[in-house]
């Protein structure tokens, strides 16, 4: 190597290096520590009340009992068998309910722009998204599209390895799309075998779902569902060159963010091809009937072929005038880089400026029932917020605004837990060990203070939040994040 290689070389590793040796010489071994509120072997959570991710009616006055990372009882506090030596925490007049799970997140933050710099870019959020996650109680993750995919599976390893905080990571491989997408960090599929090699290459790396992108082609989608599926790994999908039900034939598994980008409705659209307008959301809130045949017959083939929909209602939100409420973004600003927050503010303000035009609001109703509608036929819900548009959702912060926007959607505040737990451990196969509160199950838990059946808005104050029956600080992993998100 050059002496000039090297000096660059140097300069790029003695950071890295000089943290390094910092931690080493630290005398707190568990680089996880600052987070950590409670370590105790054995736990009781006294006087709680549990909503279990089942859909059920709460229950008052529980006592759940942690050994080992697992939940080994879960009682009525009058008869609760507490073992000797358990840290024994009184919770009255708090809520526990399941570790959230997921479904549409990233590791990534859209970067601001100007007027002369306006493509999409995005940042790998690779240690500020994970701490944010984990403090809002989401315990496990599913990507839903990977900028950087040696990335997330590096830091999957490191959260599993206890070196990094973080939920459980189900990594995504790299977006699967077609010529005219607007993501660079896209693979842009040439062919049917380029398809099925793209999806084989990551399979082998060790990403555990896949997601098309909206420019795919029919032929190579059906050649990556056909893929993922030998691997044993299931596929989701942005779609507008296919529609759902077509997608749906070809054995996808799951659709993110519902109706209101389901192209197959759009007037003029051509097979296998994107609309030229791209405007969804504004056709399906002003024109589309939800009780016309064809969208009932679409809702029914969904059903019948076991296709999932993700929700996420807070990305939607934020294109609305005057929402999300100003107390949602106060929560995340202390968070941002000040660039970031500038940014948010400055498209929010455009948005107001033209709300007498917008469409949103009325797409956004639309969607609601859409989701109502989907899981009154049978259909299984999911949700997730997509921390992406202009960047004012964020992660964690927007998967508590989606239980509140769930619930302003006619789902009892129950159900909006049951689709964040329950229904996403089911679609992911993994209902024997997280997504409700039972015993022998994982010791993933969310406490919030106060009444969350009661008021939704709880799920935004948020105690603890237990992973594998470690008891992380939500104010800890937040502050550690402070001014850095947008760089970090």
């Amino acid at each position: 190597m050059s002496s000039s290689r090297l000096f660059a070389a140097c300069l790029f590793l003695s950071p890295a290096l000089a943290l390094a040796q910092a931690s080493a010489s630290s005398p707190a071994s568990n680089p996880l520590a600052p987070y950590i509120a409670v370590s105790n072997p054995v736990v009781a959570l006294t006087h709680i009340e549990v909503i279990d991710g089942t859909g059920a009616v709460p229950v008052a006055d529980q006592t759940i009992v942690i050994d080992g990372g697992k939940i080994v009882s879960v009682t009525p506090s009058a008869s609760a068998q507490i073992p000797a030596g358990a840290r024994v925490l009184d919770l009255a007049g708090h809520t526990v309910y399941p570790g959230l799970i997921g479904m549409h997140e990233h590791l990534f933050y859209v970067e601001p722009g100007t007027k002369e710099l306006t493509g999409l870019a995005a940042s790998e959020a690779q240690q500020t998204a994970p701490r944010l996650y984990l403090a809002a109680g989401i315990t496990t993750a599913r990507t839903t599209g990977s900028i950087e995919p040696y990335t997330d599976l590096n830091l999957k390893q490191a959260i599993d390895a206890g070196l990094a905080p973080g939920p459980d990571l189900d990594v995504t491989g790299p977006y699967l799309d077609g010529p005219g997408t607007f993501v660079n960090m896209a693979r842009q599929l040439t062919s049917v075998a380029d398809a099925k090699s793209t999806v084989d290459y990551w399979a082998q790396e060790g990403v555990t779902s896949f997601k098309a992108y909206m420019w795919i082609v029919p032929d190579q989608l059906k050649a990556a569902i056909d893929a993922a599926h030998a691997h044993g790994i299931k596929i989701t999908g942005h779609l507008c060159s296919v529609g759902f039900t077509e997608a749906a034939a070809m054995g996808i598994d799951d659709l993110e963010h519902g109706l209101l980008v389901d192209t197959e409705f759009s007037p003029g659209k051509k097979p296998g091809a994107c609309p030229a307008d791209l405007n969804v959301p504004r056709e399906v809130g002003t024109e589309l009937d939800l009780n016309s045949a064809p969208v009932k017959a679409m809702i029914r083939t969904l059903v019948d072929h076991h296709v999932a929909i993700t929700s996420t209602l807070s990305v939607f939100e934020s294109l609305l005038p005057n929402r999300p409420p100003a107390a949602f973004l106060n929560r995340e600003k202390e968070t941002l880089m000040p660039e970031a927050w500038a940014s948010i503010l400055e498209r929010r303000s455009l948005i107001g400026e033209n709300a007498a035009k917008s469409y949103w609001p009325a797409a956004l109703k639309k969607e609601m029932e859409f989701e109502r509608a989907f899981v009154a036929a049978g259909g299984l819900l999911m949700a997730g917020c997509d921390p992406t548009a202009y960047g004012a959702v964020l992660a964690g912060f927007g998967d508590q605004r989606n239980l509140e926007l769930l619930v302003e959607a006619g789902f009892t505040p129950e159900q909006a837990i049951q689709i964040y737990t329950q229904n996403a451990a089911n679609y992911l196969d993994r209902e024997d060990r997280i997504g409700t509160i039972a015993a022998w199950k994982q010791a993933d838990l969310v406490v919030v203070q106060g009444d969350a059946a009661k008021d939704i808005s709880a799920v935004n104050h948020v105690q603890l939040v237990f992973k594998k029956g470690v008891g992380y600080d939500p104010g800890k992993l937040i502050e550690s994040t402070r001014g850095m998100v947008g760089i970090r």
